[in-house]
């Protein structure tokens, strides 16, 4: 049923409407079908507890010199001469460790403060609510401090940025002593490396400058009341864009250890998602226009990658159609952009029905896990993104309508939003423990949760025992439970049967990681705490001076 507000427009029914042509092909791109969600509904209180936890896996991952609050009482200063023996930009110590290990990749580390900073801009109540605002803001603000020295950021132009900080794949290296010991292959504690750790530069590397560009630009947003930080984050993202629009390339070319640990389908998603968040920052049109830009567009659609309607840290493509779609709904900027945006919003709906139960796109296991990777090893990554956006989204329609009908249509059904977040709450609920093994994900939340998670620091025990490179393999092997526990510490995850093994040398089952847990993080914060609370509608229209559209063009005219 479709209502009328009393302005006359029909906001989200029209829309629907429009949805409905424009989804059309969602008949065919979606199967009804008779898979059931799994029935769980936890309290909201245990969303506000989970977040506590994960937001903690953070403060475990810290590099450099930790501040005195980080409360980890197992880790302490590591890698204090990271950056140090190279020709330039050679005080790199700080960020994050990636996973397990004590990589520092900037690829992912850049994405997961970008997903942190949107939450904290979408949700800041829900955060403050929480009492996490301030540790959250904090764990931003360490991550995009060090970004910030990986170049050049008081230069308007760049040749270079540091893409990584350590080794993981040493093979071949036999004739440079430097790298014959490597962060993948030797098991230590983060604070007993002594060896000197590789530092790559990049100097053609779209998607890394760009995703670089999202993160400082979001986060902009995010302290846009430290003014002075604010700028400074804003003229590095400028300068990270520029770069990765005037020198072309992939940061994983062939024969580097991105390639193997986090290769990169293509920059042309980079380009949108990085575009969208300066233009959000700086309110520039400039930026708007080639977040829009037809051919961009239709590269970005040609080169979505092996993982098809999931966000991840290699597919920025569906965040940037939701982000926008905010502009089209909030704002509706009209000619030039009306097209591109409709678009955008159509794509984005699609997806979103295909994370719906009803429908066949993606398989879910008997325990109601959707498959967004299809099957293949650690998908709760991709999950945890899917329930953010579609929280989020839900939210979106929610704010833009002014009847009590928000909702959507795919191909011919309409679907309130509590649809959308029933699937957020299902794929949440699973992860935290209403799955067939009865296990919770999520290291220290809920009775039971993997003890034997593949990770260096919290595998060995902190003894004042150093152990060499080699000589922790016996902490790698053995059978007995971690020493330490790293709080919040989302796994990978199960199989596409729902098993799940405890054995810290799978590390596609016992692995957790940074984007993992941002997303984790954006997904609980979203469905904490009261839902009325909903978004901030306005603070990330700040930068956006007053749209006055453009009217398009007249018809060209004939001549008799």
């Amino acid at each position: 049923m479709m209502h009328h507000n009393p302005s006359g427009s029909l906001m989200v029914s029209r829309k629907a409407l429009m949805w409905m042509a424009g989804t059309l092909m969602v008949a065919t791109f979606l199967t009804a079908s008779n898979v059931h969600a799994y029935p769980l509904t936890p309290s909201k209180d245990n969303y506000k507890l989970a977040l506590h936890k994960a937001l903690m896996f953070f403060n475990a991952q810290r590099s450099g010199r930790l501040p005195r609050h980080n409360n980890v009482s197992w880790r302490s200063d590591s890698c204090l001469r990271d950056g140090k023996f190279t020709d330039t930009l050679n005080d790199l110590v700080g960020g994050y460790y990636d996973a397990g290990n004590a990589i520092k990749f900037n690829f992912p580390a850049s994405f997961a403060m970008t997903m942190l900073s949107w939450s904290v801009i979408e949700y800041s109540a829900k955060y403050k609510a929480a009492g996490e605002l301030a540790h959250v803001k904090d764990i931003i603000k360490w991550g995009t401090d060090y970004l910030l020295k990986t170049f050049n950021n008081s230069a308007d132009s760049i040749d270079r940025v540091i893409d990584q900080v350590g080794l993981g794949n040493n093979d071949g290296d036999s004739e440079n002593p430097i790298t014959t010991d490597g962060d993948i292959f030797c098991w230590m504690r983060p604070e007993d490396i002594d060896y000197i750790r590789p530092v790559t530069a990049c100097h053609a590397c779209s998607d890394l400058a760009a995703e670089m560009a999202a993160s400082l630009a979001a986060a902009s947003i995010v302290f846009k009341d430290q003014k002075a930080y604010s700028k400074k984050l804003v003229h590095g993202a400028k300068t990270l864009f520029k770069f990765s629009r005037n020198e072309r390339g992939r940061y994983s070319f062939p024969g580097t250890d991105a390639e193997l640990f986090y290769n990169s389908t293509s920059y042309w998603d980079e380009f949108i998602w990085g575009a969208a968040w300066l233009y959000y920052a700086t309110g520039n049109n400039s930026y708007l226009q080639l977040a829009t830009t037809s051919g961009l567009v239709k590269h970005a659609a040609f080169s979505k990658g092996p993982i098809h309607g999931a966000l991840s840290w290699d597919n920025k493509l569906l965040g940037a159609q939701v982000l926008l779609t905010r502009l089209r709904l909030f704002i509706n900027p009209g000619y030039p952009y009306r097209e591109t945006l409709r678009r955008f919003h159509n794509e984005a709906n699609t997806i979103m029905c295909s994370y719906l139960p009803y429908f066949t796109t993606f398989k879910r296991t008997k325990g109601g896990l959707i498959q967004l990777n299809h099957g293949k090893p650690k998908p709760l990554q991709y999950v945890v993104n899917a329930a953010f956006l579609a929280t989020l989204y839900s939210d979106y329609l929610e704010a833009a309508d002014n009847t009590k009908s928000a909702g959507m249509f795919c191909g011919p059904s309409f679907y309130s939003i509590d649809v959308l977040r029933e699937f957020a709450k299902t794929q949440i609920n699973y992860i935290l423990g209403k799955n067939p093994k009865k296990l919770s994900y999520v290291v220290g939340f809920g009775n039971r949760f993997p003890t034997h998670v593949h990770h260096r620091g919290a595998s060995i025990p902190n003894n004042k025992i150093k152990y060499s490179c080699d000589g922790g393999w016996k902490w790698r092997d053995t059978s007995k439970p971690n020493p330490n526990t790293i709080d919040g510490a989302m796994v990978a995850g199960p199989d596409k049967d729902d098993g799940f093994h405890d054995v810290r040398t799978n590390n596609n089952y016992t692995e957790a990681t940074l984007a993992g847990n941002a997303g984790l993080v954006a997904a609980l914060v979203a469905l904490s705490g009261d839902k009325a609370t909903g978004i901030d509608k306005n603070t990330i229209f700040n930068a956006i001076p007053p749209m006055f559209p453009t009217p398009p063009p007249p018809p060209a005219s004939r001549k008799p």
